[in-house]
This record gives structure tokens, sequence and C-alpha cells, in this order.
């Protein structure tokens, strides 16, 4: 398995993963027009014809053997620039009277656009078939090494939107009890809708007074801060990186965005670069990959578990199978990490 910036022959297989995607994941709706402008943009992306904010580094993960695409991933270098970039942020609101000499405390949801200006890592999805070996984490951690190694064109901070939680029917009980008395749709319209970039309604529609939570029905209540089943594993890589929810949520579904300063990412304070020679084909394998590679080139980004670290000069050694994957010789640069 090996990570790659995506390519326009990739069409179809990434509108097959947008149809597994599900309710709720915004990023990737199955609608053809939108992906092909999607992969347009990340290669242009990639190849340095676009502003570093205006990036859009999207990635998918593939199977040598079979060659399908296993899953996806990206980073958007600056949210909020070309269209509105919208959370609640919870808070709290007090109240006292001092003839009744009583003090309450009431938590409330305002609209916000905080986050603007941010860096976004979005859009990981693996298909279940593929949901073992480390994949997961190779999808996941892959993103830092990138981030890493072409660190001048990301801001300070970079964010996470989780998927909220939805009941078994693909209801979303956040939605049902807020957004859909605003927003004259269904929630899979007003999400699609976000995802192709159509967001200027949220603003134009949302109340932009704070919403007192005591108002909402307790099955909307519990779902403030709280993320859909599926997406439970990439939230835990993310908290072990360093990523915290800081009170923001999504607007539709209640799901929490976790946030965190770049530098102070553990991938990318750990990650380091090391020279490679190529060695025999029988070199020693880990029973469990521990190391992920990176190269260092922006267009031909290549990423991969590797069987070993590198020694005490910082040379790693290779086999021939895993430099044809990484597409490396004798003596290129990797970035490496360990997991």
């Amino acid at each position: 398995m090996r990570l790659r910036p995506i390519a326009h022959g990739d069409i179809e297989e990434l509108q097959a993963l947008a149809r597994e995607t599900g309710v709720g994941f915004t990023s990737l709706p199955d609608n053809r027009d939108f992906l092909v402008s999607k992969i347009d943009k990340a290669v242009a992306a990639f190849e340095g014809r676009l502003p570093p904010e205006e990036r859009l580094y999207f990635f998918v993960l593939e199977d040598e053997e079979s060659g399908e695409l296993a899953g996806c991933c990206a980073i958007e270098a600056e949210v909020g620039r070309e269209a509105p970039f919208y959370h609640y942020r919870v808070g709290k609101l007090a109240h006292s009277s001092v003839q009744l000499d009583l003090h309450r405390t009431v938590d409330t949801l305002f609209l916000s656009s905080d986050h603007t200006g941010d860096a976004e890592v979005a859009s990981l999805f693996l298909r279940p078939a593929y949901r073992r070996d480390r994949n997961g984490t190779l999808l996941s951690k892959a993103r830092w090494l990138f981030m890493a190694e072409f660190r001048e064109n990301f801001p300070a901070k970079v964010l996470a939107e989780m998927r909220g939680s939805f009941t078994k029917d693909g209801v979303s009980p956040f939605w049902e009890s807020l957004g859909s008395h605003f927003f004259p749709m269904e929630f899979r319209q007003a999400d699609q809708l976000t995802g192709l970039g159509q967001k200027s309604f949220i603003g134009e529609l949302m109340p932009k007074y704070p919403i007192y939570t005591p108002f909402l029905p307790e099955a909307a209540r519990a779902c403030i801060g709280q993320v859909h089943e599926h997406t439970r594993p990439a939230l835990e890589m993310l908290k072990k990186e360093g990523l915290r929810w800081e009170g923001y949520i999504d607007i539709f579904d209640g799901g929490p965005t976790v946030e965190a300063y770049i530098d102070d990412v553990r991938a990318i304070r750990h990650s380091r670069c090391v020279r490679v020679e190529i060695g025999e084909a029988d070199l020693a394998h880990a029973e469990r990959h521990g190391w992920l590679a990176a190269t260092t080139g922006m267009a031909d980004f290549r990423c991969s578990w590797i069987g070993r670290g590198p020694d005490e000069a910082d040379v790693i050694a290779l086999t021939p199978l895993e430099a044809e994957r990484l597409e490396v010789v004798s003596g290129d640069t990797l970035r490496v990490l360990e997991t």
C-alpha cells in the first residue's frame, strides 16, 4: 500500500469512494462534476500552479496488487478564503439576581467563523475491506509528514472536523432539533450543498443570536461534541497527535472540531530526514511495521510503511521493493517517522 497525490485518471475510483462514504461525510459528495473539479484543483496544487493559501492537497491510498483505491485523505491549506467557514462555538452565559440571591449559568451556541485562515486535515475515508494492517494510520499520519516537509505552505494552526452522531437510521438528532427549523430542506440536501462549497445560505439563514441549549431536546444536547461511531478511530489518532476539542462543533450534526498549533503536532515535531541506501531484497523486516517513510517532492509525493528505521548515521536501508514503491534511489532523502 502506498499513498500518493490524486491524478486525473482516478475519477472513477474516487466517485466509487464517494458513494461509500455515507451520510454526514460533507467533503466528498457523490457529484461527478464536483469531483472532477476537485481533482483539477488538487493537481494544480501539487504542481505549484496555485498560491499556497488556495491549495487543496488531495491524496489517495493505492493497493499495488489490485490497482484500486483503498481510501483517501486531504489537506486544505487555508479554510474560509473562498467561502465562509462556520461553526458553533459552545459557550456560557451567566445570569444573577442579587434580590433573589440566585446565580445561573446557561450553555449556549454562537455562530462563529473563528477558524478562517487555519489549515484543515479532511476527507479521510478508508474502505471497510482495507480497515486492517494499519492502513488507517498510514492515511492519517502521511498528511503530517507532508505538512512537515512543506511547512512554509501552511499557517499556524490546523483543525479537523469530525462527523457527528447519527441514529442507526441515519438521522441526526442535532439537525432535526435545530438546523431543520432554519433550513427548508432535508439534512442530506444541506449536507450536499455544503460539500459542493455552496455555504452562503448558512450565514443568511442561521440565527445571529446565541442559542440556549436547554431549549433543545435531550437527544440533540447529547450530540454536542460527539462523533459518529465510524469516526472514533480517526478521532483517537488525531488526539494522539495533540489535537484537542476547544468547544467548536459542526452547525449541522454537532460533531466536534479538534485543533492544534501545527508545530505542536507530534508527528511533525518527531519526523526527520534521512538518506536512502538500497540494500538486499532479504533485509530483515519487523513483524509489525513501525516506521513511515515519505518522499520530499511535492508533485511526486509518496508515503508507505517500511520494515526498519534509520541507523545512527541517519541512513535508511530499503529493499528494492520498498524503493520501487516510494520511487527513490540510493542517495535520495526520505522523511521518516516512528509510530
